[in-house]
Order: structure tokens, then C-alpha cells, then sequence
């Protein structure tokens, strides 16, 4: 008998502490076939895309969260999660398989209530990071880029603040996704900023990979400058 790559896990709401069931991914039966230069996978085609499972949404309040999410809520957070989210929330569940669109939809309302939450801005940049991602699958530029910026900017954050710090970020790491978003929003000034500030501190060590591809990153911006500049004059 073939195993499924499903399998349920009961979660307890951080917000309104109910239980409620939600479905996840044996990552040994996960398949990917190649990696975008901002980490956005993609799955072979009989593989399940483990990218549709990261958030958890409370079928009883729409409190929706990921596992990065902290415990601890703000005196009036919940308040105002009530009022914003569990007021207007008709209760559905995302426990089964899941459609693209419904992903997208989770990431959405997860993103909704980190930032109601106020949640690390290392946490709020890789939502909505995932809410491009999946933006890409669908073809549109538009909110793909939307999205990029919005998750630029959380990175921005991130790395002036050093919220990463207990996190699996790295500096290094968040610096890169600072230098390759903008790159891909076409701000090649912050682009190259940033690239440069990782090939400076290579020597710090660690994350070799991401180091490896900044370098090839800025090759790739200190070309696109060249044809900026020869187009100019």
C-alpha cells in the first residue's frame, strides 16, 4: 500500500486556544526539482507542493499562523483580532488537500494577522514572499512584484533591527534576500548595495552557498548597469 503524502496533525489555536485539525506533508515524499534565486521551489510533477501546508488557519476565529509565529500576544492584540478577523470570519476549513488559490488565500490572512500581531519582520518578509511565489505560478507580474517589494521591505527591517537573530536566518541570508528582491523589482542601486555588503564580509564565513550566489547575482546587476548606462548615452 502507497504511503500518502498527507497526514493530519492536530494544532492548537494560538489566538482562541481551540483545537482544530490541519494537514501536513511527509517531507521525504517531497520532490524538488529546482530552486528560483530566491529560494521559490519548484516540485516535479508527482510530487505535492509542501509550499500549500505552511499555515495554519483556526476554522473557529480565522486566526491564521505558521510555526515562526511567537506565543506571546501584546496587551489588546487580541482585541483587535477579534474585532479585524474572528468578527468577519465565516468559518470554513483548509484541513485537506489544497488548491493554489486557497494557499494563496491562507498566506494571505497569515500575513493579515502577523501584522495585526505585529510578529518579527523576518516572519512577515517570508510570508509574503510565499504569497509572490505563488503569485509567479499564477503568471501575474503585477502582484508578484507587489509582493516583492512588500517582502523587501520586511528584510529591510529585519536586518536594521536584527530581528533574525533566534531565528534560521542568517545576516547573511537576509542581506542576500534584500539584494536579489530588489534585483528583481529593478532597484539596482539597493540591488548592488547589499550584494556588495555580503562579497565584503565573505570572509566572516558561513552560508558559502548564498555567498556563491551573490557573486553570480551581482554579475548579473553589474551587466544589467552597463546596459543602463550604454542605453543612456
Amino acid at each position: 500500500m502507497e504511503l500518502s503524502p498527507f497526514y493530519e496533525k492536530k494544532v492548537e489555536c494560538l489566538c482562541c486556544n481551540k483545537t482544530f485539525p490541519t494537514t501536513k506533508i511527509r517531507t521525504k515524499l517531497v520532490k524538488i526539482e529546482s530552486t528560483d534565486t530566491d529560494f521559490c521551489p519548484t516540485y516535479s510533477e508527482s510530487s505535492v507542493s509542501a509550499l500549500y501546508y505552511n499555515v495554519f488557519v483556526c476554522e473557529h476565529c480565522g486566526f491564521s499562523f505558521t510555526e515562526d509565529f511567537t506565543k506571546y500576544f501584546a496587551p489588546g492584540v487580541k482585541e483587535q483580532i477579534l474585532q479585524q478577523i474572528s468578527k468577519k470570519w465565516v468559518q470554513r476549513s483548509y484541513h485537506h488537500e489544497r488548491s493554489l488559490s486557497q494557499a494563496l488565500e491562507t498566506y494571505k490572512l497569515a500575513f493579515v494577522c502577523g501584522t495585526i500581531k505585529k510578529e518579527k519582520f523576518v516572519t512577515l518578509a517570508g510570508l509574503a514572499l510565499r504569497v509572490a511565489w505563488i503569485y509567479r505560478r499564477l503568471q501575474n507580474d503585477n502582484q508578484e512584484q507587489r509582493f516583492l517589494k512588500i517582502a523587501r521591505d520586511q528584510y529591510i527591517e529585519s536586518y536594521s533591527t536584527e530581528d533574525y537573530a533566534s531565528t534560521q536566518m542568517s545576516s547573511t541570508r537576509v542581506i542576500y534576500m534584500v539584494a536579489e528582491l530588489s534585483r528583481r523589482i529593478g532597484d539596482i542601486e539597493l540591488a548592488t548595495r547589499y550584494y556588495s555588503k555580503i562579497i565584503e564580509n565573505q570572509r566572516i564565513g558561513g552560508e558559502a552557498k548564498v555567498i556563491e550566489m551573490a557573486k553570480e547575482q551581482w554579475q548579473l546587476v553589474r551587466e544589467e548597469r552597463e546596459k543602463v548606462r550604454a542605453a543612456a548615452v
